[in-house]
C-alpha cells in the first residue's frame, strides 16, 4: 500500500483556513469578503506547501520504503544495483538506504550461495569421476585375473602391476584430497626455519632426472649461483611446491627443451620462478588452473597423469608463506610460475600466527 500525500494536504490546509478565518473573524470591522479571501489564499497556499514537504520530504521516502520491503518479501534484489550512496539529513531517507544496505548484504549472500552451491557440485562431481577412473581400472584388472587369467604367470604379473599402478594413483590422489583439505581447513602448521634454496633444488632436480631424461628436458638454473640462498620457510612444503611446479613443467613442455629455475634475490626477499617452454596457457584458463581438478585439455589429462590437485595445493601453500603465485604465458612459447619467500624471519610472527593448528605427515 502507498500512501497518498494529497488528501492529508486537503485535510491540513482546511484545517489551517479555518483556524486563521475563525482567528481573523473575531476582529471589527472585517468584511465577509476578506474572511472569504483569507480561507481561499491561506487554504491554497497551504495546500501547496504541505504537498511538497509532504511529498518530498516524508511520503516520497515512505513509498520507498514499501516498494523495499514488497521486493524483499519476493526475495527481489534486482533494486540492489540502484542502491543510492548520497548522504541526506532526511531520517526516512537514511532509514530507506539501511535497508538498501541490508538488502545489498543479503544479495552478497545469496550470491555467495549460489556460487558454493555450484562449486559443491562441480568439485563432487570433479571427485567422482576421479576416483572411479583407478578404482575401475584395478577392479578390471582383478576380476580379469579371477576369471582365469591368473593361471598365466606372464598375464598375472603384468595385470597385477597394473592394478598397483591404479591403487597407487588412488592412493596419491585421496593423499592429496587430505593434504589440500587440511591446508584450506587451516588444520596444517607449517615449521618456518632458514634453509638453502639451491639445496633444495637440487633434490628436485635429482628426483625428476629419469622423468626429464624420458623427454630429453634440460633442468637447470637460469645462471650459475656461487652462494647459497637462503630464505625463511618451510622447507618440506617449499619442497613440495617445487615439486608440483617442475612436474608441470616437465609435463606440459615439448620434447628437447629446457626448465629453467631462476632466482632473484632482492634486499629482504628471493623470488623464485620456474620456466618451461611448453605450448603455453591462454589468459581464460589462467584465470582458473589454480582451482581443484581444472585441467587445460582433459583429453590429455590421463596419459600426463596427476591428480589435479598440484597447482590447488602450490596456491595454499605459498599464500600460508605470505606470498602468491603469478603467472605469465605466451601460447606456443611457454609458461612462467613465480612466487617469493621472505629471506629471514622479519615475518615471523605473522607467520605463525597464519600458522595452522596440527601437523600433517612430511612429504615424501
Amino acid at each position: 500500500m502507498f500512501y497518498n500525500s494529497r488528501g492529508v494536504s486537503i485535510l491540513l490546509a482546511l484545517s489551517i483556513s479555518i483556524v486563521t478565518t475563525a482567528f481573523l473573524s473575531l476582529l471589527e470591522n472585517i468584511s465577509d469578503v476578506a474572511l472569504i479571501l483569507t480561507f481561499i489564499l491561506s487554504g491554497s497556499s497551504s495546500y501547496l506547501l504541505i504537498s511538497i514537504v509532504l511529498e518530498f520530504l516524508f511520503f516520497k521516502e515512505i513509498n520507498k520504503i514499501y516498494d523495499v520491503f514488497n521486493k524483499l518479501g519476493e526475495k527481489d534484489y534486482s533494486f540492489v544495483e540502484e542502491m543510492e550512496e548520497k548522504k541526506s539529513l532526511n531520517p526516512l531517507k537514511k532509514i530507506n538506504q539501511e535497508i538498501y544496505s541490508y538488502a545489498a548484504i543479503k544479495q552478497q549472500e545469496i550470491e555467495e550461495l549460489k556460487r558454493m552451491a555450484a562449486y559443491r557440485r562441480e568439485f563432487l562431481a570433479d571427485v567422482s569421476h576421479e576416483l572411479k577412473t583407478p578404482i575401475f581400472a584395478a577392479q578390471g584388472f582383478v576380476y580379469t585375473l579371477l576369471d582365469g587369467a591368473v593361471k598365466d604367470k606372464a598375464v598375472r604379473g603384468k595385470f597385477l602391476k597394473k592394478a598397483a599402478k591404479s591403487l597407487d594413483g588412488l592412493e596419491m590422489l585421496v593423499n592429496d584430497l587430505l593434504t589440500l583439505s587440511h591446508i584450506e581447513a587451516g588444520e596444517i602448521k607449517m615449521h618456518f626455519e632458514t634453509f638453502n634454496l639451491l639445496s633444495l633444488m637440487e633434490d628436485v632436480f635429482d628426483q625428476f632426472e629419469g622423468k626429464a631424461d624420458k623427454k630429453s628436458i634440460d633442468l637447470q638454473f637460469d645462471k650459475a649461483y656461487t652462494k647459497e640462498i637462503e630464505v625463511y620457510a618451510d622447507y618440506h612444503r617449499i619442497y613440495q611446491v617445487m615439486l608440483n611446479l617442475i612436474s608441470n613443467a616437465i609435463k606440459y613442455s615439448e620434447d628437447n627443451t629446457k626448465v629453467i629455475v631462476g632466482f632473484e634475490i632482492k634486499s629482504s626477499e628471493v623470488e623464485i620462478s620456474v620456466r618451461d617452454h611448453g605450448t603455453g596457457i591462454s589468459p581464460d584458463h589462467i584465470k582458473r588452473i589454480f582451482e581443484r581438478f581444472y585441467r587445460i585439455d582433459k583429453s590429455r589429462s590421463k596419459d600426463r597423469g596427476g591428480t589435479g590437485l598440484g597447482l590447488a595445493i602450490v596456491k595454499h601453500i605459498v599464500e600460508a608463506h605470505g606470498s602468491s603465485v603469478t603467472v605469465t604465458s605466451s601460447l606456443g612459447k611457454g609458461s612462467t610460475f613465480s612466487f617469493k619467500l621472505p629471506k629471514k624471519a622479519r615475518q615471523k610472527d605473522k607467520a605463525e600466527k597464519a600458522s595452522q593448528k596440527t601437523k600433517l605427515p612430511e612429504v615424501k
